[in-house]
């Protein structure tokens, strides 16, 4: 699947869809669940049982149990709309997960190729988009270094994406905001630079940033490289973020060959307080594909008994 047809096809088309008066005013009676980690639901995921308001959206993630969300689409929602989102997570004490912090080249070289006109474009993009973090109480933002420039040796494109986000570092670090690399697989988004661990491994030693560090998606690299406990462990020191699919499909946890419970307890084991992305699909549509998936994180993340 396309990230941007993903995108598409389960974020909202924010701002004029606010309504003033939330179909969940009164709190659902029942126990919220309590997870072990912070998993992350987005926009869209619930909407069958919340509706189309993001705000009933937010208030259904949090009854359900879960302490954070995340939204690919934040930095193209309107200013209303991203500061009543803020106002929402700092109320009820949720952490807000990631938000695409630039424009992702699918299928044109851009930090790749060394182009200062490139570069600056992408440093503009991470400046404005630290307004929107401000706005909405976030603190990660994703970068993905886009497509390869076939004309270039590895060893130069890999030189010129290192400068590049030294420089965004530079423009995040006072702000204490962190943008996280995130290598995808080579199947669902052939050609681009970035594509496995040990890579942005190597180019977040490189930058010696505390604000670039790598977004290990669980999906992508069960496709890219697989052995994934030991990747993890291999890259810990600079992991800040995990996202979640299973494979095949990309969808929730249970319907593939990932065994999650396993993954998450040792992500716990290894004292990780940060954010789990649930950047994935619903397996099934309606309520009843939106309660299964609820009902796979209960069940894979009961791994301490």
């Amino acid at each position: 699947m396309e990230r941007r047809n993903f995108i598409l096809n389960t974020s909202l088309a924010s701002a004029g869809i606010l309504s003033v008066n939330s179909v969940f005013s009164n709190p659902m009676k029942i126990k919220k669940h309590k997870f072990n980690l912070n998993y992350a639901p987005h926009l869209g995921m619930f909407k069958q049982h919340a509706g189309s308001d993001p705000m009933d959206q937010l208030r259904f993630m949090l009854e359900q149990g879960f302490t954070a969300f995340e939204d690919n689409n934040m930095k193209k929602r309107d200013v209303e709309v991203q500061n009543k989102i803020g106002a929402f997570i700092l109320k009820n004490n949720m952490k807000m997960g990631v938000f695409v912090g630039h424009t992702i080249n699918w299928k044109q070289p851009n930090l790749a190729s060394g182009s200062k006109e490139k570069r600056l474009e992408f440093l503009s993009e991470i400046q404005s988009s630290i307004e929107v973090a401000k706005r909405v109480n976030a603190k990660w933002m994703t970068v993905v270094p886009g497509h390869v420039d076939l004309r270039l040796n590895m060893g130069y494109q890999t030189s010129n994406v290192i400068e590049s986000l030294k420089q965004a570092s530079g423009l995040l670090e006072p702000h204490g905001l962190k943008m996280v690399l995130e290598p995808l697989n080579f199947r669902d988004h052939p050609g681009l630079f970035l594509t496995k661990s040990p890579q942005a491994y190597e180019i977040c030693k490189a930058v010696s940033s505390p604000s670039c560090k790598i977004l290990f998606d669980i999906y992508h690299q069960q496709i890219q490289e697989g052995n994934l406990i030991p990747n993890i462990e291999a890259c810990w020191d600079e992991i800040d973020y995990f996202q979640i699919g299973d494979n095949p499909g990309r969808n929730e946890p249970t319907t593939g060959e990932i065994n999650y419970k396993n993954i998450f307890k040792y992500i716990y084991n290894k004292g990780f307080n940060g954010i789990m992305g649930m950047e994935h699909g619903n397996s099934s549509p309606n309520k009843t594909g939106e309660q299964a998936v609820i009902n796979a994180y209960r069940e894979t993340d009961n791994f301490l008994i």
